[in-house]
């Protein structure tokens, strides 16, 4: 049987010159019902939902089997999330940082509040937009073996996804700098072998105890056990600028939790993860992205993207074949190698338009509802 998987994504709320808006809160107030309805079986689009600041709103799917229903169901929630946004004469473009300079406007709920009191800046400046995917596991025992060897693997899912070149109206110089401002928050990051759900859990109580965060909800791993479900959330991409490339992600975090659960199953041991090597790899991801060279989950030294991408594709081959992924895996890929990637097509508009950023908000919204 299939794991299922799902996909939340965060989207930026812009105004016709192209700067965020701080409606997300009306938008939902003045969409229809269906819109804001708990997620129902069947339904498309998933839910619809305010995330931290208001010049956001965040889709979710729900838990899919097939590749092609997940594919029909991001689109169906860029699309509910686009008629929210046609209330308050806004629009929603799937950028995980924002082009412009801005002002970030915290949603007022108490939590989120409280966060931007105890984090300051760090909270303050926190418009950026990411791409979570969840993915079945039986239990706790299960997902946390998953946990402790997939993290190798996380930093080339953010080269795939990278997505931010700009901030504060400049080019930051990274593919995606949406990386470096989450990793402000204390919990962030990759994260040690568990070994165990109890020595997760305890880890995750240890650090809810020191104070320094609200509660579990705020322990931001690159991949951690969900609170909600049963699922295995896998956090550390940029959202992705077409439906495409979140479709991927979706392929290749199945094919990435699938491929460590049979491993564990197998008592193949898990790898020994040097957290200063996992997290030099992902800031190098989001550094150059696909334009430059990654580091190898394999040897730990530099190697080509394209070589890097297939290294992945070859550890989970056998969990895209099992699930009839494979193909449609390959397809995207070339699609995405033909882009050059979210910060590469926004760089191209950038320098197309003389460094106009309201065209490259205007482009990103078209190619996120293309």
């Amino acid at each position: 049987m299939k794991r299922t998987m799902g996909v939340e994504e965060e989207f930026l709320l812009v105004g016709d010159d192209g700067r965020p808006v701080a409606k997300a809160t009306e938008a939902l107030d003045a969409a229809d019902e269906s819109a804001r309805a708990p997620q129902v079986p069947g339904a498309a689009g998933g839910a619809l939902e305010t995330e931290f600041m208001e010049e956001q709103l965040e889709t979710s799917t729900h838990p899919r089997s097939e590749l092609s229903d997940l594919a029909a169901e991001i689109r169906a929630g860029r699309a509910r999330a686009q008629r929210a946004a046609d209330r308050v004469g806004a629009q929603i473009a799937a950028l995980a940082t924002s082009p412009w300079p801005f002002e970030g406007t915290t949603v007022a709920r108490l939590r989120y509040l409280e966060a931007r009191a105890r984090f300051g800046l760090t909270a303050r400046e926190q418009l950026t937009s990411g791409c979570h995917v969840h993915v079945a596991v039986a239990d706790d025992a299960e997902g946390v073996a998953v946990l402790d060897r997939i993290g190798p693997w996380l930093s080339v899912l953010l080269a795939l996804s990278a997505n931010s070149p700009f901030w504060q109206g400049e080019d930051s110089g990274f593919a995606s700098y949406r990386s470096q401002v989450w990793a402000r928050w204390p919990t962030s990051g990759p994260a040690r072998s568990f070994g165990s759900a109890e020595a997760y859990h305890e880890a995750v109580d240890a650090m809810v105890a020191t104070g320094t965060i609200l509660d579990q909800n705020m322990v931001y791993f690159d991949a951690r056990l969900s609170a909600r479900y049963p699922t295995v959330e896998i956090r550390v991409a940029d959202v992705c600028l077409d439906a495409d490339t979140a479709t991927l992600l979706g392929a290749l975090a199945r094919g990435l939790v699938e491929t460590a659960a049979r491993e564990a199953a197998d008592g193949l041991p898990a790898p020994v993860l040097r957290t200063e090597l996992l997290r030099t790899a992902s800031w190098r991801a989001g550094r150059s992205g696909l334009s430059d060279d990654l580091l190898s989950p394999h040897t730990w030294r530099p190697a080509g993207a394209h070589d890097v991408v297939g290294e992945l594709v070859a550890h989970v081959r056998d969990a895209l074949g099992d699930a009839g992924d494979l193909d449609a895996v390959t397809q995207l890929l070339g699609r995405l190698w033909s882009s050059g990637g979210g910060a590469a097509r926004q760089r191209a508009w950038h320098a197309e338009a003389d460094g106009d950023l309201r065209r490259v908000v205007e482009r990103a919204v078209e190619v996120t509802h293309a």
